[in-house]
Formats: structure tokens, C-alpha cells, sequence
């Protein structure tokens, strides 16, 4: 498998490829030089499960802002670098666990061998990026349009450049919104490259559209062996990012933990407001870190066999409703303490 043989990169306090755990990052959308918000954001993000954060740093203030921000949080701090080298270094002298940059956006070999050298004085990670965006026009030629060779060529001319500077303290990522096409580019890149690759579906969307392109293009990428770090790009809540990694890495057996809610779609027999049931238990759910899995089911006729390959779950209906443990009711209930009992059997889980 492609991940298991990858190079190990050290992030700050977190290690990746050669077969270490899948981390899941996120990006800040506070401006960085406000250290108060940018904090208060990295450690809600923390809370739910982010493993890595990215932040951008546009100007001299937001680098400096890093050394504070670095003090109040606990995962690796990204710096997200765009076109100005002398960001990256600044970032770097701060106290950056790795940082973000495109050696084509950031001026002449001299300024990419500036950065560099400081990255290799300190052992600091370079993530190499590239998107289907910003495809340089002569592969655009080359190849008749934006595509997944393009895009790996021109990420590899990128690690070249690095490697010829004498570094290889590397991270690589190959972005497209184009779902089939980041497949595609991944696939052709893991028959060339042993460094470890952060993927994502770039520009995916909202919470709806994107989650969904996010899952079917993580989901094939993942499952083929290939992905380091993962990123669930939203147009929302930084916060419903992580949540989308989690389920996409537990639904394809990469991460244990947290508790996996299913539920019934609504018919003509549900008499009790499932929706908003699953939306309370979902919520609900999120505080204990139990894997197991709790089915949340509108029918007391059928919910307990429909629920069997569940741990635990409710099912309601007309007022009463059932608790439900390893296939079998063990417990009937008004229906409007379902929630509190399911609570009570949670918090005793063992």
C-alpha cells in the first residue's frame, strides 16, 4: 500500500507517512494577525477533532502573530504562504511547524533557495502545493487543457527544484475541483513519488455539494492506498470540515472512535419527529468518545430489527418509544425521555 511506504515527515508534534494514522487539518478563516480570534478557532477545532491547522499569512504582522498563536494551541500550525518569500521566512522564524508555498509563485531560485535554507536550518516541512488553477500555461499547452498530467508535472517540477537545493524535508499536494481529475492526478503521482501527500477536493462547495464531492473523491483516493493528510474544503463553519473527515475516514475503516449515528428515513408509519431526533442524537452523540454505533429509528414495530447491527438506539412513536440495546428492547419509555435514557446508557457505556 502507497501510504505505508511513504516518507515520514515530522509536523510539529505529529508525524505522518510511512503508515502513521491519517491526520485530518483545517484552515482558519479569522484574519491570522488577530492572535485572539485565530486562537480561540484553532482550539474549537482542536475540540472536534483537528489534527493540523493551516493559517494564512499575507503580511509581516501575521508572521509575527504566529509566536503568540503557537503558545496558546496544541496541533501544528501551517503557514499558508502566497507569493512573497520573505512571508515564509518570517513565518518560519516564528515558530511555523511547516509551511505551504508554491516554488512558481514565489519569485526566482534565489528567493525559493532563501526559504529553503532556513526551512533546512530548523528541519521545518515544506508542503509543495499545486491546483488545477494555477496550472502553469505551457502545460495547459502541452497537454490540451487543464489536466491530471499537467497537474503532476508540474508538481514534480516543483519537488525538483527543492530537491536540487539539497532539501527533501517534503510535503505534496495536487488539488483540482474537477473530482475524477484529483483522482486521476493522485493515482499517476503515487507511481512517482514516495512523499507523503496531503489530499483534498479543492473548492468543493458548501456544506451540502461539497461534502458530498469531498466524500466521493476522498473516498476513492483513500481507499486506494493513497493520502497522508486529508482536508474536507467547505464553504462554511471550519468546524463542519473536521466532522466530514471523521465520518469519511471511520466509514472506510481508517480511524476507531466516536460514536457513528444511523437512522431511518422518514415514511408514512414514522409518528414521531425523526428529523429532529437524529439531529438531537447526532448532536448529542458528539460528547462521548465511544466507538460504537446508535441507530435512531421511527417505528417501534420495526426499529428494533432494523436496528439490530447497532450497539444501541431508540425508535418512537405515538408517544411511547423503546430503547434498544444489541438488537433487543430493553426498555420502554414515554417518548419524551428517549433522549435522556439513551444519555443515561451512553455515559454508563463499557
Amino acid at each position: 500500500m502507497y501510504r505505508d511506504n511513504t516518507k515520514v515527515v515530522k509536523i510539529g508534534n505529529k508525524l505522518i507517512g510511512g503508515g502513521n494514522p491519517i491526520l485530518i487539518q483545517s484552515m482558519t478563516n479569522t484574519r491570522t494577525e488577530d492572535i485572539v480570534s485565530t486562537v480561540k478557532q484553532i482550539n474549537d477545532l482542536e475540540a472536534v477533532g483537528c489534527d493540523i491547522i493551516r493559517c494564512t499569512v499575507p503580511t509581516m504582522e501575521a508572521a509575527a502573530a504566529i509566536k503568540e498563536i503557537k503558545k496558546q494551541i496544541n496541533i501544528p500550525l501551517v503557514a499558508d504562504i502566497h507569493f512573497d518569500y520573505r512571508m515564509a521566512i518570517a513565518a518560519m522564524e516564528n515558530g511555523a511547524d511547516k509551511i505551504r508555498i508554491n516554488p512558481g509563485n514565489i519569485g526566482s531560485i534565489e528567493n525559493i533557495k532563501a526559504v529553503v535554507d532556513v526551512a533546512k536550518a530548523r528541519n521545518i516541512p515544506i508542503r509543495i502545493g499545486v491546483n488545477s488553477g494555477s496550472l502553469e500555461k505551457y502545460l495547459i499547452d502541452k497537454y490540451g487543457g487543464v489536466t491530471a498530467q499537467g497537474i503532476v508535472e508540474s508538481a514534480l517540477d516543483k519537488v525538483k527544484i527543492i530537491e536540487e537545493l539539497g532539501y527533501d524535508n517534503l510535503v505534496v499536494s495536487i488539488k483540482s475541483s474537477d473530482v475524477m481529475m484529483c483522482v486521476r492526478a493522485h493515482e499517476l503521482i503515487a507511481e512517482k513519488t514516495k512523499y507523503p501527500l496531503h489530499v483534498g477536493i479543492t473548492e468543493s462547495g458548501t456544506i451540502f455539494s461539497g461534502s458530498i464531492k469531498s466524500s466521493i473523491g476522498l473516498g476513492i483516493i483513500l481507499d486506494k492506498g493513497i493520502g497522508d493528510t486529508i482536508r474536507v474544503s467547505l464553504t462554511d463553519n471550519p468546524i463542519e470540515e473536521i466532522k466530514a473527515a471523521k465520518i469519511i475516514l471511520k466509514t472506510l475503516g481508517l480511524r476507531k472512535g466516536g460514536i457513528e449515528v444511523i437512522s431511518c428515513p422518514t415514511c408514512g408509519r414514522t409518528k414521531i419527529d425523526l428529523i429532529g431526533l437524529a439531529k438531537e442524537v447526532e448532536a448529542m452523540t458528539a460528547e462521548f468518545d465511544l466507538d460504537i454505533k446508535v441507530a435512531v429509528m421511527g417505528c417501534v414495530v420495526n426499529g428494533p430489527g432494523e436496528a439490530k447491527e447497532a450497539d444501541l438506539g431508540i425508535a418512537g412513536g405515538d408517544g411511547c418509544g423503546v430503547l434498544i440495546k444489541n438488537g433487543e428492547i430493553i426498555k420502554k419509555v414515554p417518548e419524551s425521555e428517549l433522549l435522556d435514557e439513551l444519555r443515561k446508557e451512553l455515559t454508563h457505556w463499557s
